[in-house]
Order: C-alpha cells, then sequence, then structure tokens
C-alpha cells in the first residue's frame, strides 16, 4: 500500500513539473516570435528607406549643373575659360633692345591705340637716325649726279664708264635709305616726320591695340632684349569661349550650334555662346581638342581666364 501511494505521489509531481516547464517555456516563444516581427518590419522599412534614398539620388542626377534643369540622355557638357582672340591679344615687344626709362603702366589699366607704354633709351636708336638722314641727303646728291652723267653720255660728253659708275652709287645709296627707313617704321618712327624734326633721343614705344594692360614685365632701369616682351594689351570687346571636348563628342559638335554656359562670380545667371571652330587635331595624352565659341552680348564683366562650364543646346 505504501509503494502505491509513494508511485501516485512521484506521478502527479512529474505532472506537475512539466506543466511548469511548458508555461515557463511559452513566453520565450512569444518574446522570438515579436523579434521576429520586429526584424522583419525594422527591415522592411529599412528597405523602404533605401529605395527612397536611390529614387532621390536618381532624380537629382538628372538636374543640369549649367542650368538647374533636368538634363537630356547623351548630352555634351564640357568646360573650359573665357579668352581674347589672337587678333585681340597684343604682347608688346622691341625689335631693338634698350632700358627703359620711364612708363606708367599698371595691370588692369586701360590705354587706348597708340597711348605711350614706355620711353627706351640705346645708343644704337640714335645712330640708326642718323644713318637715315645722311643716306637720305647722299641719295639727293648722287641722284642728281646721275642724272648729270647722264644727260653728258647722251651729249657724248662723258664716258658710259662714268655714267654706270654713278647709277652704281646712287641706286646703291638709294638702297640703304630704304633699309633704314624699314628698321625705323619697325620701331615705330616715320622717317617723314624724322626729316621735319630731327633726332630723337628716346624711343617711344606705342600700344598696337586698345584694351586692358595685363601683365607688365618692365620697370624703370631695367634693360630690355630685342624680342622680350614689355607688356600684355587684352581688347575685352570681343570674348571668347575656349572649351575642351573629348573625341567621343567631337563628331557631335557643328559650327552654329548654340551653346549655354555660366561662369563664377554670376550666380547661377546662364549666358549663351555660338560654337565658330571645333578643333582637327586630338591630344594624344587626353584625347580632347579645343572648341571655339563666340559669346553672345559681352558682359562687360567678363575676363580673360575665367572658369566656365557649357552644355550644347538641344
Amino acid at each position: 500500500m505504501k509503494k502505491i501511494l509513494f508511485t501516485l505521489c512521484l506521478f502527479a509531481l512529474v505532472s506537475c513539473g512539466g506543466k511548469k516547464q511548458q508555461n515557463t517555456q511559452s513566453p520565450d516563444n512569444s518574446k522570438t516570435a515579436d523579434t521576429s516581427a520586429i526584424a522583419a518590419d525594422d527591415s522592411s522599412a529599412e528597405m523602404t528607406g533605401d529605395s527612397t534614398a536611390l529614387a532621390s539620388n536618381t532624380d537629382n542626377s538628372g538636374i543640369d549643373g549649367i542650368t538647374s534643369a533636368t538634363s537630356k540622355p547623351n548630352e555634351i557638357i564640357f568646360n573650359g575659360s573665357i579668352t581674347a582672340t589672337p587678333q585681340k591679344h597684343a604682347t608688346v615687344s622691341m625689335t631693338m633692345g634698350g632700358q627703359i626709362k620711364s612708363t606708367s603702366l599698371l595691370p588692369g589699366q586701360f590705354i587706348a591705340r597708340g597711348g605711350v607704354v614706355a620711353t627706351v633709351a640705346n645708343p644704337e636708336f640714335i645712330s640708326l637716325q642718323q644713318s637715315y638722314l645722311d643716306s637720305h641727303a647722299q641719295t639727293e646728291f648722287l641722284k642728281t649726279e646721275f642724272e648729270r652723267q647722264t644727260t653728258l653720255a647722251e651729249n657724248e660728253a662723258a664716258s658710259k664708264k662714268k655714267l654706270q659708275q654713278s647709277k652704281a652709287e646712287y641706286l646703291s645709296m638709294e638702297s640703304k635709305v630704304q633699309s633704314d627707313a624699314a628698321q625705323l617704321r619697325l620701331l615705330g618712327i616715320s622717317p617723314e616726320s624724322l626729316l621735319k624734326s630731327g633726332i630723337q633721343q628716346l624711343l617711344i614705344v606705342r600700344a598696337p591695340i586698345s584694351g586692358y594692360v595685363g601683365n607688365v614685365y618692365m620697370n624703370v632701369g631695367k634693360y630690355m632684349q630685342p624680342g622680350e616682351p614689355l607688356c600684355e594689351i587684352m581688347d575685352k570687346s570681343a570674348p571668347m569661349l575656349c572649351l575642351t571636348s573629348y573625341e567621343k563628342d567631337v563628331t557631335a559638335l557643328k559650327v552654329g550650334e548654340d551653346i549655354a554656359f555660366r561662369t563664377n562670380g554670376f550666380g547661377k545667371k546662364v549666358f549663351y555662346a555660338t560654337i565658330v571652330s571645333v578643333g582637327q587635331n586630338i591630344d594624344k595624352v587626353n584625347h580632347s581638342t579645343q572648341v571655339y565659341a563666340k559669346i553672345i552680348g559681352n558682359n562687360p564683366q567678363f575676363r580673360p581666364g575665367m572658369y566656365v562650364s557649357a552644355r550644347v543646346e538641344k
């Protein structure tokens, strides 16, 4: 009887322990399920956020950096700078060296064509003027002598040898006069004015074009070698764009096409230009060429060297 009671008690204890264990495990399973659900929701939210960000990036990638408008497929975009054409950019130099005696130029200053750039001293300049004046005087004498010998030869009063000698001397001196006159003109001196006013002590260097002074390489007292630049002058009345285009876009560029561009210092304001020249040689290093465009409606604030970003208007 005791054994039967013991067995029943043991069975009851085992049954209670199983229910307790089952009840204990049930909350854990519920937590696990809740955690899985939360993780699924987070994953879904994260995916939704990533998709939104990607869509946003995709939309922004179509915004044109030039005009802030949506860009078009296969649009040609390039960079470059504002420049002056070779006809509007002058480098002032001399064919004869000399010491700078005076100059009043400053970078950024406007100078009209024919304005004084500098005065230069060189003894050779004085010698050249003297040579021209002497040759010119000798030419007049030799010309008169040649005409006299010609008249005498016609009347058989002089030998042909004298006539030929007189002619040779006259032509030789006339050639020297022309040579000296050409050298004076290269220095900006008029031979006719030299005959009237006499020898000038200083060579006056004048501006070949009207424009703004760029770099100045001279100073008072400095000796400038022949051909060495004194300064640069830029005419801003007709600036252009010098753009870099890569070879993949060259075949699509045509003279006469319109370009929209922006430049630093003008905010988001858009300007326009027209292509006037497309380079015919491709650089071997970066596989690019130069494209020139004429700016429509010049802005006086444009300066050569300003960076621009541009695109072709389709």
